[in-house]
């Protein structure tokens, strides 16, 4: 695929503090996007709160603003480079992610004319609504376990009592974890779901039933403005479902994946990025295997 010769100077939104979910990984990647932007003759110019970083150090951007992560610094910036010609926020984790929603919601981007490169708006909102995503792999036929939203504390109870126990609690608009838990017994439901609501920035929390003992593999992703879509890698979790991704071993490529359950990954995994958006940029799909010679994939 070409370059896009017509983005000349790129808005680069930092990770902030590192925070359970959002660690240094958020750092070598923006790190890695600037050094690849300045080798291509592009302007970088790089926010982020936090100085203890290898991607705030003077060399490695064109310019480098620390500032709060927040739309004010945002505006700041803009007004000081007019020649921005768009911004990459898939560099900074969910902060950058929210803050470039809520810039949207302000309309800062048009206002100042600058394109949203590496994942599109909606594509953030489908993925980050545990409800609109559940609605979106209904209608393309893509197997989820059995769940549901709950925006109170009534509607989460009355998901446990159809469902049954145990089940898996993750809020909407949160990263690595926050606000997720495993609910093994009834009388620790009410403090979790509480947990989660407050998690969420919108209040909202998916409720699923729990695949306990499911192997657990992830594809990544990338595809290109035509449409080329390609699997990077495939890896697979040591320790099954029910253990936390950030405390379990994982290894790439994936080692027990027999051939016709990835390449059944595979399709639902294009077919799912396909589904959420018409970006460019990078994918990372999380299934669920069940361990017996089924290997019904959710």
């Amino acid at each position: 695929m070409p370059k896009n010769k017509n983005l000349k100077s790129i808005l680069i939104i930092g990770s902030g503090p590192i925070i359970i979910g959002q660690a240094c990984e958020f750092d070598y990647s923006g790190t890695q996007a600037l050094r690849s932007l300045k080798e291509d003759g592009v302007e970088t110019i790089l926010i982020n709160s936090n100085p203890a970083t290898i991607m705030t150090d003077p060399t490695m951007a064109d310019h480098v603003y620390l500032l709060p992560l927040t739309t004010k610094s945002i505006i700041e910036i803009l007004k000081k480079h007019p020649n921005i010609d768009a911004v990459l926020p898939t560099m900074g984790g969910q902060t950058a992610l929210n803050l470039c929603i809520e810039a949207d919601d302000k309309g800062i981007w048009e206002d100042f004319g600058v394109k949203l490169i590496g994942v599109d708006i909606n594509a953030i909102n489908i993925t980050e609504d545990r409800e609109q995503f559940r609605e979106l792999m209904g209608r393309i036929g893509i197997p989820m376990a059995p769940q549901a939203t709950a925006t109170s504390f009534l509607k989460g109870k009355e998901i446990a009592q159809e469902f049954g126990f145990p089940l898996v609690i993750r809020s909407s608009y949160t990263l690595g974890g926050a606000g997720a838990s495993i609910v093994y017994k009834p009388e620790d439901f009410d403090e979790l779901l509480s947990r989660g609501l407050e998690a969420s920035p919108i209040h909202e929390v998916m409720i699923d039933k729990a695949m306990i003992g499911w192997k657990e593999f992830e594809l990544e992703l990338l595809r290109d403005r035509n449409d080329n879509v390609v699997i990077i890698c495939t890896i697979e979790n040591m320790d099954p479902m029910g253990i936390h991704t950030g405390d379990s071993i994982t290894v790439a490529p994936a080692m027990t994946l027999s051939d016709r359950t990835f390449q059944k990954m595979r399709d639902m995994a294009i077919k799912m990025m396909r589904s959420i958006g018409d970006f460019e940029g990078g994918c990372n799909v999380q299934f669920a295997v069940s361990p017996d010679d089924q290997e019904d994939i959710i």
